[in-house]
């Protein structure tokens, strides 16, 4: 096939009709993706797109996949530097294309090096609108809401950017069940108090009010990761919560020591095994706290504590939480579902979920979500 002589650059600014997804800093110049599940969205009546996407990082290097009509037809790796990456070519230029170029990466706490953006687009054809979706869905969580593992074979243990994957993990399953545009929120190893290691200053609800807060490094501050979310300016129908799994790990873990003080952090066991009740009641009460937290954020969603892909020992603990938010708040849109746990047959790589694990968890959740959201 032959060079396209009709192909036109422009700068993402210069495009109608874009749609972006998940927390930004508002600028198309460039579009900088943060976390995983975001994208560029768009509609053309065209037979060839280009991106172009500029990438960095220190040791992680960010993914995509690009999505058309719905269907994931590629991933791969964006190398560091500035690069034109072909959509498709070749396509019918008559029909319209629905293509989402989604971030396939969490954001990276531990690379402040790491980087996404989409400066521009070449193309022939027109833009045309992209409408919402009915409903909003909002995903907090760990490394299973980042989809760590859904990719790759179950002997696969590197901890790599490879084995990550938005666009077939159970948000993105559920969100198309559901109809709805959606947002992610998550890091692999945090929790809501602390982290698997009992570090303290890994937990979500510390950063869940700035746009990507966890991210550090003088160039993540300045592309605007630490400003505060605007709440108001996308409100979600639905708060899916999926925290917890790292919480009890804490109390499997060794000691985590704060290099600057000192100081040792445990959530602790009893001699016979079972979680010690001071450190259980300050996980209670930090979830409970996340809760009262959520609800200033969001006023009008529901807010559902989901939870169990890994195994469900905190569930006792999550319910008293919220049955305790309850209590005290009258706020009765709030609800805990527990998820089906991942078998020997559905494990993914890095003894995470895989695919069909997380098809099976939004099967479950999506139905759930169809009753609150539809009652």
């Amino acid at each position: 096939m032959k060079e396209n002589g009709r192909l036109q650059a422009a700068a993402l600014p210069e495009v109608a009709h874009l749609k972006v997804h998940g927390r930004t800093n508002g600028s198309l110049a460039p579009l900088t993706l943060f976390w995983t599940g975001s994208a560029l969205e768009f509609n053309i009546r065209g037979s060839e797109v280009w991106i172009e996407a500029e990438a960095d990082y220190d040791q992680h290097e960010p993914w995509i996949s690009i999505v058309i009509n719905g269907s994931p037809v590629s991933r791969q790796m964006v190398t560091a530097g500035r690069h034109w990456i072909c959509v498709f070519r070749g396509m019918n230029e008559q029909a319209v294309k629905n293509v989402k170029i989604m971030k396939e990466l969490q954001a990276m706490s531990d690379d402040p090096g790491c980087l996404l953006q989409i400066h521009g687009v070449k193309y022939d054809g027109e833009f045309l609108p992209v409408a919402d979706k009915p409903l909003k869905l909002e995903f907090i969580g760990d490394s299973i809401t980042s989809g760590e593992g859904v990719i790759g074979a179950q002997s696969e243990e590197d901890w790599i950017p490879m084995w990550f994957s938005a666009a077939v993990n159970y948000t993105a399953m559920t969100a198309r069940e559901l109809d709805a545009d959606y947002r992610v929120i998550s890091q692999s190893g945090w929790g809501v108090l602390t982290s698997w290691d009992n570090n303290p200053g890994k937990n979500i609800p510390l950063y869940y009010g700035q746009v990507c807060g966890l991210l550090g490094g003088e160039r993540n501050e300045a592309l605007g990761a630490l400003q505060d979310n605007d709440f108001k300016a996308w409100e979600p129908d639905a708060v899916v919560v999926n925290l917890g799994t790292n919480d009890g790990g804490a109390f499997y873990s060794p000691d985590w020591n704060d290099p600057v003080s000192g100081r040792s952090r445990k959530q602790r066991l009893n001699e016979d095994g079972s979680f010690n009740e001071e450190d259980l009641q300050a996980f209670e009460a930090a979830a409970e706290a996340f809760l009262v937290m959520l609800r200033s954020c969001n006023p009008q969603a529901y807010l559902v504590w989901a939870y169990g892909m890994l195994g469900v020992p905190m569930l006792p603990a999550i319910s008293r939480a919220v049955d305790s938010y309850i209590r005290k708040s009258g706020d009765t849109r709030v609800s805990v579902f527990q998820l089906p746990n991942m078998t020997p047959e559905s494990a993914g790589a890095r003894s995470h979920p895989g695919i069909s694990a997380h098809e099976q968890a939004a099967r479950a959740l999506s139905g759930y979500l169809k009753e609150l959201l539809h009652a």
